[in-house]
């Protein structure tokens, strides 16, 4: 059988191909940016392949690709590039991966985050419902291989749920100490079942909530979408929940639709309505919050970091 071609939307998706259409809005003049083709941002794309590395940036269709990249910053994805997951809003190819994790992968990321020179790094995977632990075990391998290598590199980790999980993974990624712990919930819980039919809302939540129990030292983060058919006393109560389970870190952007077979753009969310947010936002408590139409879970994310410490310094009197 011929291996899937995953630049083709109907082998990307294979689950999606029987959806009809969504027609795709013309997009606002405040949400478009520019193709990216700076020199920066090829030498970042020239140590992503030389690496064999996969980008969340790429995978996923992020509209900043070229703003990071031409800084030399990127969100890697480990595991693979086909995730066990099929949210309908996500662009990464979905379906049953077609290897075993890769035992090599993490002195790859830990060699490219030294090349990159980075201060602060974000890694990501795909969902791997295949695997026991869910990759929890390859996120602490990565991330003690960063830390081997570019000892003054904070790092960030954007895990997925591990609800399919044998009993103690969490705890294994926890371990070995990322500076921030980030698993977004993505939307408001009444839209689950359509945007995010796999996972389970509270669950996430409980997920953050453990990580602080495991590590009140560690900082916690999440984001959401809007423009996907939620309501602003929804994303409020969101924001009431995440301050429950003591979240530091909240983001917000606008959802936008990868292709026709995709979960429609309800709406364009305007930047005075994300400025609202934020502002509510800071008011529940939040040490951290980026709420803009072009916001994403690793956008500045080694500014934000340097202002999320001083934040907490601040808080506590220091």
């Amino acid at each position: 059988m011929a291996p899937r071609d995953l630049k083709i939307p109907a082998e990307r998706h294979p689950e999606k191909a029987r959806r009809p259409d969504n027609a795709q809005p013309r997009k606002p003049d405040w949400i478009r940016v520019k193709a990216p083709n700076s020199a920066g941002y090829r030498e970042t794309a020239k140590i992503m392949r030389e690496n064999n590395l996969v980008t969340v940036c790429e995978e996923a269709g992020c509209p900043n690709v070229g703003e990071c990249w031409s800084q030399g910053h990127a969100t890697m994805m480990i595991m693979g590039e086909v995730c066990t997951r099929a949210c309908t809003f996500c662009n990464i190819a979905t379906g049953k991966p077609p290897e075993a994790l890769d035992v090599f992968e993490p002195g790859r990321v830990a060699a490219a985050v030294e090349k990159l020179g980075l201060n602060h790094v974000v890694i990501t995977s795909v969902d791997r419902d295949d695997i026991d632990d869910g990759g929890a075990e390859h996120f602490a391998q990565t991330i003690r291989a960063i830390r081997r290598k570019a000892p003054d590199t904070t790092i960030e980790i954007l895990t997925p749920d591990f609800i399919r999980s044998k009993p103690g993974s969490l705890e294994i990624v926890v371990e070995a100490r990322p500076d921030v712990f980030n698993h977004n919930l993505e939307t408001v819980p009444g839209l689950y079942p359509e945007v995010r039919p796999g996972a389970r809302y509270f669950h996430s939540l409980r997920l953050l909530q453990r990580v602080k129990e495991m590590d009140p030292t560690m900082f916690t983060k999440s984001g959401i979408m809007v423009g996907l058919g939620e309501d602003k006393q929804a994303v409020h109560q969101v924001m009431e929940d995440m301050r429950a389970a003591d979240i530091d870190f909240l983001t917000i952007g606008q959802y936008l639709q990868p292709t026709p077979k995709h979960h429609r753009v309800d709406r364009f969310v305007t930047p005075e309505e994300f400025a609202g947010y934020e502002k509510a936002a800071y008011g529940k408590g939040f040490l951290m919050v980026s709420a803009t139409p072009l916001t994403r879970s690793s956008y500045h994310a080694g500014d934000d970091f340097a202002r999320l410490r001083s934040a907490r310094l601040k808080k506590l009197g220091a």
